[in-house]
């Protein structure tokens, strides 16, 4: 298959391109970005050590009859152009229009909502579409579900990752590698997006809109325990769908006290209209004084993180007709989840992996834990990422 990479000369691109590169069903690989200079120097370092060849070429996603032509061209598009609440909906829709299999990783819940809509759409066109297949989403979901497949029934679920806690605490995991020419992480864009508003919960089994910030008390198998805090992610929605929680859902970050209170000074302020999207996530570089100072009047009302592990999905519930709790969490995975590039990119090559030889099932727009054989999954990531394995605590 020939494969697009859209935003390859990104970070999270990059790897995710670098893994697809070794894939049995790539015979060619086509760097997409919107900087030709970027995508000609990624092209050049990819090709280096890619056993299929690799070129270079411009594609704005904003630009609509240039984004066809290169969907057109392509057999499957590795999507990795964020953030996904502007971009996200749009690429998906020409890759079912130009019959191009699909993948992302889309980290936006808003999108998520409608590109599932796209089910039909992308049936009908023969089109398999995986969307959210990075760490968080994509990993997450998958050890979600399998907390979930150890209860008899389920009442809460929750994932979880980490911002300022394991194995490296600066930067937060969920920015991004600064942009060489100054601009803001789509990344750091999109976190900002998902602390304000109101972001996708589940509550009582139904999916309700709630104030991001919101802190979960957890006392997990192992001696885990500690809070975490609510933020908008796809997990939820797609979890809620397809595994029915009948109590409680949520995506949380597992995040100091003092960086949760900075974080609530960015909401407020987000909240009132005294920031953008694009100004928060500055700032998150470069922090001004007087939130520094409105963060530390109000650290005392957060809750740290414990001794809550830095990645992992929890489920409760029964089995064998008594109360239980499963906690499903990545061991020996530090080094993974150090570099937001590998967490997110290379989970990412892997998935695209089971679309490309079909075992992501039949057509039609999927989260992953829809699309996606978690056993391969993780013995596919154990091979690429030495070390890492899914460890389980409790029934």
């Amino acid at each position: 298959m020939k494969l697009l990479a859209l935003g390859g000369a990104g970070a999270m691109g990059r790897t995710a391109a670098r893994v697809a590169a070794a894939l049995p069903g790539v015979h060619e690989l086509v760097v997409a970005d919107r900087d030709p200079d970027a995508a000609r120097r990624a092209a050049a370092a990819l090709a280096a050590d890619a056993p299929v060849p690799v070129r270079a070429t411009r594609v704005d996603v904003t630009d609509g009859p240039a984004l066809h032509t290169a969907l057109a061209g392509a057999d499957a598009v590795l999507n990795t152009v964020g953030p996904y609440y502007r971009y996200g909906l749009d690429v998906l829709r020409a890759a079912i229009r130009t019959r191009t299999h699909y993948l992302d990783i889309c980290d936006d819940w808003e999108p998520t909502l409608a590109m599932l809509e796209l089910d039909g759409r992308a049936r009908a066109a023969g089109v398999r579409a995986v969307v959210g297949m990075g760490a968080s989403p994509g990993v997450s979901n998958l050890l979600a579900a399998r907390a979930a497949a150890r209860l008899d029934t389920l009442t809460d679920l929750y994932t979880a990752w980490p911002v300022d806690v394991g194995p490296r605490p600066d930067p937060p995991a969920e920015a991004s590698p600064p942009d060489p020419g100054g601009a803001v992480p789509a990344a750091a864009v999109h976190w900002m997006q998902q602390i304000s508003g109101t972001v996708a919960v589940v509550e009582d089994g139904r999916l309700v809109r709630r104030p991001p910030l919101r802190p979960v008390a957890l006392d997990l198998p192992g001696g885990h325990r500690g809070t975490a805090y609510t933020v908008g992610h796809p997990e939820p929605v797609t979890l809620h769908r397809g595994l029915r929680p009948a109590g409680a859902a949520a995506d949380l970050m597992v995040v100091r006290a003092g960086t949760a209170a900075y974080l609530d000074v960015l909401r407020e302020d987000l909240d009132a209209g005294r920031l953008t999207n694009e100004g928060a996530a500055a700032d998150l570089d470069r922090p001004a004084l007087r939130r520094i100072l409105r963060a530390a009047a109000r650290a005392a009302r957060f809750r740290g993180p414990g001794t809550l592990p830095p990645f992992f999905a929890a489920a409760t519930g029964t089995r064998d007709g008594r109360p239980a709790t499963v906690l499903v969490r990545l061991g020996g995975a530090d080094r993974l989840l150090a570099d937001m590039a590998e967490a997110t990119g290379v989970p990412a090559g892997l998935g695209l992996a089971q679309l490309l030889d079909g075992t992501a099932g039949r057509a039609g727009v999927h989260p992953p834990e829809a699309a996606i054989d978690g056993d391969r999954f993780f013995r596919d990531l154990a091979r690429a990422c030495p070390g890492v394995e899914v460890v389980v605590e409790g029934p």
